[in-house]
């Protein structure tokens, strides 16, 4: 599989107060009913969605900051950026003193690019009906991948910043200039119509993204709306989509294109060298059987910075990177949410690693991601083109075994799905015996059991505070070295960095500049505005 070509050239709609000027084409500019004359227009328009908006949030934003889906977990501080002193987001997001005020800008490229996205994708679903030439399969999948971009969009947006403008007509006149905010049910009913849509559709191909040539594919949408259900049927909206979360997680489940990698063993039954399951999906450059959705990188197109964030700074003389940063490195919480002696993910060079070997020497150093090395990368090139998962099929089975517990109680389905992942993670523990475990517990205390699981396992996904927003309740580990988790009230709780966690804090503030620019929205309650 090679990488999907990102050629689109948008249209832009310059507004002013001039009418005339409003009534004048500019000669260098080409509007969209100009724009979408021919079938390669609307591919083209498509192919854009793949690197705008929400995708964004997984970009690196240079050595230092780290990417800006790491904000979240920066405020549950279980991870940490030894560049803080400069990123005054992780200082910030760390202490829970962020506002809409002191990190406007940070707020805002969230927040305008994803309504970028949105735009492009209200664009092509309006136009590529219209463009000549289009066969009707070419339409199909191409109005199936532009409704699942605007779904996931407005997917970010809501969980983020909650009732947001809800806007699915492309931006062409001065009319609803200052759209007001939507209550989140609204946004999500939106949501859940286009993700069901691009499923029904035809549209998008019944395997995987890496057997689809890195295309999206309906199980990538099915991935996201049983997330969105999920999501739902929590704090934000309260609906009980549960029900509707576990049928589309057994969708893919059942589908049979998706399984965890494995370990594989020696004779004696102890791991090959590099034969963990974790070392598998590091060294891989795409993984079909777990990699659901993933973000492309192709070295001299878009270089994957995130094997620079494996190392901290003081290793940077060693390295082909002219910096290296900790920009994600584990707090001592997230390392007490593992068991040391039996959890494979917190053994060295598994997760993380906290030493490396150069010119038969052992450098030791604070410990930091390992899932992203590259070796090639951090020692001859400074460059990868290593994709980057989204969703994997780990959270399939997390989403799948919560939403089944939740709508039909702890069955076997429900305890399969949740002890796949605790048995890969406690490769020398007794399968039967985890089961068992697993079987005999309530419903409430089967889903904690699910959460601590989404807090050790998607680690390199990033949804800790997704997961705070959605369930109101923080993970707090016991510290006793066992690797126990509790989950307590998120409001009033503290987090590694002595940030007090407020209701507020249950929402992003809104940014400055976007309450500036339009007068209709207000600010979310309890920040500055």
């Amino acid at each position: 599989m090679k990488k999907l070509s990102i050629i689109y050239l948008v249209a832009v709609v310059l507004l002013s107060s001039c009418e005339g000027f409003l009534e004048e084409k500019p000669k260098d500019e080409v509007s969209s009913t100009q724009y979408f004359a021919r079938p390669e227009h609307a591919r083209d328009a498509v192919n854009a969605l793949y690197r705008t908006g929400a995708m964004q949030l997984y970009e690196a934003n240079g050595s230092y900051a780290g990417a800006r889906i790491m904000f979240g977990p920066y405020l549950s501080g279980f991870v940490d950026n030894e560049y803080k002193g400069q990123e005054v987001h992780v200082q910030r997001g760390q202490t829970m003193t962020y506002d809409g005020l002191n990190l406007s800008s940070y707020f805002n490229s969230m927040w305008s690019d994803m309504y970028v996205g949105i735009s492009r994708a209200n664009n092509a679903i309006k136009y590529i009906p219209e463009t000549p030439g289009l066969s009707e399969s070419e339409m199909n999948k191409y109005m199936a991948e532009a409704r699942f971009f605007r779904a996931f969009n407005y997917y970010y947006l809501v969980r983020m910043f909650g009732a947001v403008p809800l806007i699915t007509e492309p931006y062409e006149s001065l009319e609803e200039l200052f759209p007001e905010r939507t209550a989140p049910s609204q946004v999500y009913a939106l949501i859940t119509e286009d993700l069901e849509a691009a499923i029904s559709s035809g549209g998008l191909a019944d395997v995987s993204m890496t057997s689809n040539s890195g295309r999206i594919s309906a199980s990538v949408a099915q991935t996201v709306l049983a997330e969105v259900y999920l999501t739902m049927s929590g704090e934000a909206v309260g609906q009980d989509n549960y029900a509707n979360a576990a049928q589309v997680a057994r969708e893919i489940v059942d589908s049979g294109q998706y399984s965890l990698v494995q370990h594989s063993k020696n004779g004696q039954g102890q791991l090959t060298e590099n034969g963990s399951a974790y070392n598998k999906l590091k060294d891989s450059e795409q993984v079909p059987g777990e990699y659901i959705y993933y973000y492309e990188y192709e070295i001299g197109i878009a270089n994957n910075i995130y094997p620079s964030w494996c190392y901290p700074s003081t290793i940077s003389p060693l390295l082909a990177y002219a910096i290296a940063n900790n920009a994600y490195g584990p707090t001592n919480d997230l390392i007490a949410s593992y068991d040391p002696e039996n959890d494979l993910r917190v053994q060295e060079k598994q997760y993380f690693h906290s030493s490396i070997e150069l010119d038969g020497e052992t450098v030791e150093f604070q410990r930091a991601p390992f899932m992203w090395e590259n070796k090639e990368a951090a020692y001859e090139t400074a460059l990868s083109g290593r994709e980057m998962p989204i969703y994997t099929y780990a959270d399939v089975l997390l989403i799948g075994a919560e939403a089944i517990a939740r709508s039909e109680g702890v069955t076997s389905e429900a305890v399969d799905y949740l002890a796949q992942i605790r048995e890969r993670a406690y490769w020398n523990s007794s399968s039967a015996a985890i089961r068992s475990e697993l079987a005999t517990m309530s419903t409430d205390q089967f889903v904690e059991e699910v959460w601590k699981e989404r807090v050790r396992e998607l680690v390199f996904e990033f949804p800790i505070w997704f997961d705070v927003m959605r369930t109101g309740k923080f993970p707090r580990p016991v510290g006793d070295g066992s690797g126990e988790i509790t989950f307590v009230d998120a409001v009033g709780a503290t987090n590694y960095f002595n940030g007090t966690i407020k209701a507020q804090n249950m929402l992003y503030p809104l940014p400055e500049q976007e309450l500036q620019r339009n007068p209709s929205l207000e600010q979310n309650p309890g920040y500055a505005n």
